[in-house]
């Protein structure tokens, strides 16, 4: 689905073959602290948001779903390495935790699997990349749109609801020998959310789709820095952008904010990237330096239009 192997560019060798060789080594253990810290967080932020709920201080409850769902929509990052098959050397933890992962976030790994490869093979390509196929923000209300998280759950319900009825055309990326595997895949991603509603409807709602949309926000922020502006051909030097950010963000993305590192190698596993880093930053075309809100004060300014002079004739 994608390069495993390549360490040329159009830069030169930017990495050797035995130190690339090195560096795409798996690691089980890495995986399972990553993973441990991940579902710890989970489980703290959760429990303050909880004891928030369970007091009915309003406001105490607003504030701490944003943290408690910024580790929930965060699994996003744990289902995409894994799809990588890059967070643990076993696969059946890669495909496991993937799907799990994907469950708690309101992503489809079966799904997601095909659809990402196609992005790593066509990045930036307009009528192959399938990310392309969602409009980047033209103007300031449809950035605002677009951060909300509306378009993305009426985009993640819409596609659910076809994969689970089998109606798989305009998908690509999928064949006859994985569609048939996505669809069931989706429905018993369904039947699970089902069960879960009928067992707790009020829990589902209050302690994971309302931090869940909470902190979507933040996520849609962190996905639109990763290629919005960039170039639109095939040089990962310069379609994707590496941004800086704070520790527990790069933690919880599970070190994705390295997206141009990983975009040029996407076989490194995640504890990987931030050394690589050192090595390919001086390439790349779009490091964020001043981190996400940096990236979107600027792009936002982009979308302002600009007044003409008045004549002074």
């Amino acid at each position: 689905m994608w390069d495993e192997t390549g360490e040329k560019d159009r830069q030169g060798t930017l990495l050797a073959r035995d130190e690339l060789a090195r560096l795409q080594r798996r690691s089980d253990r890495q995986g399972l602290l990553r993973l441990t810290g991940h579902l710890a967080l989970v489980c703290g932020t959760g429990l303050l948001y909880a004891v928030a709920v369970e007091r009915g201080r309003l406001l105490v409850s607003v504030v701490a779903a944003i943290p408690f769902g910024f580790t929930l929509v965060t699994m996003f990052a744990a289902m995409h390495e894994c799809v990588h098959r890059t967070a643990f050397k076993s696969r059946w933890l890669n495909d496991g935790v993937a799907w799990f992962a994907g469950l708690i976030s309101f992503y489809n790994s079966t799904f997601y699997r095909p659809y990402h490869g196609w992005h790593h093979r066509f990045t930036q390509i307009r009528g192959r990349d399938p990310e392309l196929d969602d409009p980047k923000p033209t103007g300031l209300w449809s950035y605002v749109l677009e951060l909300s998280g509306a378009t993305w759950w009426v985009g993640k319900l819409r596609t659910h609801a076809r994969c689970a009825l089998g109606r798989l055309a305009g998908y690509g990326f999928l064949d006859d020998r994985t569609g048939p595997t996505v669809v069931r895949s989706v429905r018993l991603q369904l039947l699970a959310y089902a069960a879960a509603l009928a067992g707790g409807g009020r829990s589902v709602l209050v302690y994971w789709l309302l931090p869940l949309a909470a902190a979507q926000p933040l996520l849609r922020a962190i996905l639109l820095a990763e290629h919005t502006g960039c170039s639109e051909d095939d040089n990962p030097l310069s379609n994707t952008r590496t941004t800086h950010t704070l520790l527990p963000v790069r933690f919880l993305m599970w070190q994705m904010p390295y997206h141009a590192e990983h975009h040029r190698y996407p076989s490194l596993p995640f504890f990987a990237l931030e050394p690589v880093h050192r090595a390919l930053g001086p390439h790349l075309a779009n490091v964020a330096r001043h981190g996400y809100l940096g990236m979107h004060l600027q792009f936002v300014r982009s979308l302002i239009p600009r007044r003409r002079p008045k004549s002074t004739s």
